[in-house]
């Protein structure tokens, strides 16, 4: 009995493991991440453009010895941007080029390219400026890892465009195999990151004493909303903590469920555009639930498609009964 047991248990694991990481599914979602993820990590570094060489540039604020005493001389922290030090005018033309680079990965075009140049781009950039890397930068980097492993354009993408009018009586494949790989680590990223986030917390008194939110809203240096009429509703302040450390803590077993999933997912867009609007972090807010967008299911994302269609082919029709 119990070697049939052990047997049984082993054959429900494998067959549940190959189930989880290697059914074929519709692209459609870590199509959609790409287009915001890639919309997002584009913004990003067009951003450094303002002050390019004061960021990345051999004279700016972090010099190459500053640069290696941040990552403490860590192999693993490469960065081609140093290879143009002394050469501001070679560090545009770079900079230009990934630009483009990361125009053609969000629209996706040649994305099985672009979107391993994105990934090199994108930790390049966060290597060469660790003393500007922020939480934006880390899950840019995260989303564009995963979106490089495969599937990324195959939905919702000038390849597949292409592809089509290419081969117009070619039947295309609909699900991926390398998609659902991709997705199902983000989503389990996204639960290490609430996880230990949340756990974080529990170190700080002030999240257990009920006040921690109150402390972020009051903190001037991140204040862009003026929210400070909170203090009259302690009680209003302690739930908001409690129910943000609880979501948090919960996030890894409740976002599995599909019953508990959308409830989860929700929560995440309030809290998230709180954080946005309130504390100023606006990027790394609309990060989050990009990451997040890799829980919603591909059949959603459809109907969602499916109506926008429809809705653009109402005037089309109503045109040709005029005429």
């Amino acid at each position: 009995m119990i070697t049939a047991y052990l047997r049984e248990l082993y054959t429900g694991v494998r067959d549940g493991w190959n189930r989880f990481w290697f059914t074929p599914t519709d692209p459609a979602t870590l199509g959609l991440v790409r287009i915001f993820g890639g919309s997002m990590i584009l913004y990003t570094h067009l951003v450094w453009s303002i002050d390019l060489n004061g960021f990345m540039g051999e004279n700016g604020r972090f010099s190459n010895e500053l640069v290696s005493r941040m990552h403490q001389g860590s192999s693993f922290a490469w960065s081609y941007l140093p290879l143009f030090d002394g050469n501001p005018g070679m560090l545009w033309l770079v900079h230009i080029v990934a630009l483009i680079v990361l125009l053609m990965f969000t629209l996706g075009w040649y994305t099985r390219v672009t979107s391993v140049l994105a990934f090199i781009i994108t930790v390049s950039y966060a290597h060469r400026a660790p003393g500007a890397l922020f939480g934006l930068d880390q899950v840019n980097v995260m989303l564009a890892m995963y979106l490089m492993l495969g599937g990324a354009g195959e939905a919702f993408s000038l390849d597949r465009l292409l592809l089509k009018r290419r081969f117009p009586n070619r039947k295309l494949p609909t699900t991926s195999t390398a998609a659902n790989v991709s997705i199902r680590l983000i989503q389990l990223h996204m639960c290490v990151i609430y996880l230990f986030a949340g756990t974080g917390k529990l170190l700080g008194e002030t999240w257990w004493e009920g006040t921690a939110i109150w402390g972020a809203v009051a903190n001037s240096e991140y204040q862009s909303l003026d929210m400070t009429w909170l203090a009259h509703y302690p009680l209003f302040i302690a739930v908001l903590t409690q129910v943000s450390l609880a979501w948090e803590l919960s996030y890894c077993a409740l976002v599995w469920p599909r019953l508990t999933r959308p409830l989860v997912i929700t929560m995440a867009i309030p809290l998230h555009l709180g954080i946005a609007v309130c504390m100023g972090m606006i990027t790394f807010g609309l990060a989050m639930l990009i990451g997040n967008l890799a829980f919603v299911s591909p059949w959603v994302i459809r109907e969602v498609e499916a109506g926008i269609r429809n809705r653009l082919a109402k005037p089309t029709e109503e045109q040709a009964a005029a005429a």
